[in-house]
C-alpha cells in the first residue's frame, strides 16, 4: 500500500468541509488526521452532520490544537478574511488548497479594494496559483498554495476562456446572469436565507459589485495578455488595459446547483458569420475533448443543474442569439463540488501526483 498523505480540513463544520469529507471517503492516499471547527470544537463530526456517522473520523477541534508536524496536505474551508494569517502560520512543508477567496487575486491593491482590508500574508499571496484546474494544471502540480476558484468564476470561465484565447468572442462585451443554490451562501443562520424567505422566489443580489467579478476579470484579462488591473474597481483605463464585465448573480430556492447564462458579442473586430455558433462550439469541443470533467453538449441541447448534481462535472452549451452579433453560452455545475470541494480535491490529486479523477468519478443524483 502506498504511503498515506496525512490531511487536515480546516473549517470542516461548514458545507464545503462536509462535502470534502464525503468526497474523501475511501480515498486511496489522503488520510484525514484532524478536523477543525472552532465553534463546534469538542463535538464528533456526526453531531454536526449526522450523515457522516460511522466513518471513523476524528472529532472537531480548534485549529490551534492541531499538530501540523506530520501533516502534508491542508484543505482550508474557512470564511474569507480569516485564512491568511492561519496559512501564514503553517509549516513550510505543508501544501494547501484554500477554498476561500483570500489568495485568488494576484494584485494586493485589488484585494484590499474588493475585500476592505489589506492582505495579511502578502509574501504568500505572490506564490499562490489560481486553481482553475483545466487551465492551470501544470502550475498546480508544483504549487504549495492553490487558490481554489469561486463557484461563479468556475462556471463562467470554463466556457469563456477558450473563446477569448481563440478570438471568437469580443472580450470587452461579456454579460453574465448566473443562478446559485442556497448552499453557496454557507451554513450560518441569516434571515434572508430562511425557507419562508426563499421558497417560491428568485432574487438578484450583489448587483454590479459581487466580489467574484474581480477574479473573473483577472483571469479573462490574462487570457487576452493585457495588463491587469486599472485603478479603481469600476473605471476602465483609457487604453482598455483590462476587461470589465457585467455580472449579476441570483439566488434560487434550491439547495445546490449553479447555472450561468452568458451573452458574448462577436464584435466588429470579429466579423459576424453564419458559422459563428459552429466555430465556437468546435473551439470548446476541441479544447475540452480530453477533459474528464468538462462536457460540451451537441448543438441544440442545453444543460440543466440536475444533470451535474453531486458531481465534479461542468456541462456547456452554445447557442445563437436572436441578434446576429452575439452568442449565448450556458454552463452548469454543482456549486459545492466543481464549484468548491470537488475542484479542491481535483487540485490536491494533481499536487500529489495522483490521477486527478481519483474519488471524483461520480454519477449525478437524479431525479
Amino acid at each position: 500500500m502506498s504511503t498515506a498523505i496525512n490531511t487536515v480540513i480546516l473549517g470542516a463544520s461548514g458545507y464545503t468541509g462536509a462535502e470534502l469529507l464525503r468526497l474523501l471517503q475511501n480515498h486511496p492516499r489522503f488520510k484525514i488526521t484532524a478536523l477543525t471547527g472552532d465553534s463546534q470544537a469538542g463535538k464528533p463530526i456526526e453531531a454536526v452532520y449526522p450523515h457522516l456517522c460511522n466513518r471513523n473520523l476524528p472529532a472537531l477541534v480548534k485549529h490551534t490544537e492541531v499538530d501540523f508536524s506530520d501533516v502534508q496536505l491542508v484543505f482550508c474551508c474557512l470564511p474569507h478574511g480569516t485564512t491568511q494569517e492561519i496559512i501564514a502560520g503553517l509549516p513550510e512543508h505543508v501544501r494547501i488548497v484554500d477554498l476561500s477567496a483570500d489568495f485568488r487575486l494576484h494584485d494586493l491593491a485589488q484585494y484590499e479594494e474588493w475585500y476592505g482590508h489589506p492582505h495579511r500574508a502578502p509574501a504568500l499571496q505572490k506564490t499562490a496559483v489560481y486553481g482553475l484546474t483545466e487551465h492551470a494544471r501544470e502550475q498546480i502540480k508544483t504549487a504549495r498554495i492553490v487558490a481554489n476558484p469561486g463557484c461563479y468564476p468556475t462556471c463562467s470561465l470554463l466556457p469563456l476562456l477558450p473563446l477569448i484565447e481563440g478570438k471568437i468572442i469580443d472580450p470587452d462585451h461579456i454579460n453574465i446572469a448566473a443562478m446559485s443554490g442556497v448552499s453557496g451562501a454557507g451554513r450560518s443562520v441569516k434571515q434572508e436565507l430562511l425557507f419562508t424567505e426563499l421558497d417560491g422566489g428568485v432574487s438578484a443580489y450583489g448587483i454590479g459589485k459581487h466580489r467574484h467579478v474581480a477574479e473573473m476579470e483577472q483571469e479573462l484579462t490574462a487570457a487576452t495578455h493585457r495588463t491587469y488591473p486599472p485603478r479603481g474597481l469600476f473605471k476602465r483605463a483609457p487604453s482598455h488595459s483590462t476587461i470589465l464585465m457585467d455580472f449579476t448573480p441570483h439566488l434560487v430556492p434550491m439547495t445546490r446547483g449553479m447555472l450561468a447564462t452568458i451573452t458574448a458579442h462577436t464584435g466588429d473586430q470579429f466579423p459576424n458569420e453564419p458559422t459563428k455558433r459552429e466555430e465556437a462550439h468546435a473551439c470548446l469541443t476541441a479544447r475540452y475533448a480530453q477533459e474528464p470533467f468538462v462536457t460540451v453538449l451537441p448543438l441544440g441541447q442545453s444543460p440543466s443543474t440536475h444533470q451535474v448534481r453531486g458531481t465534479n462535472q461542468c456541462f456547456i452549451s452554445v447557442h445563437e442569439a436572436r441578434t446576429g452579433d452575439k452568442l449565448i453560452l450556458v454552463s452548469v455545475i454543482d456549486n459545492l463540488v466543481k464549484g468548491a470541494s470537488g475542484q479542491a480535491l481535483q487540485n490536491a490529486n494533481l499536487m500529489f501526483g495522483l490521477p486527478e479523477t481519483t474519488n471524483l468519478e461520480l454519477t449525478a443524483v437524479f431525479p
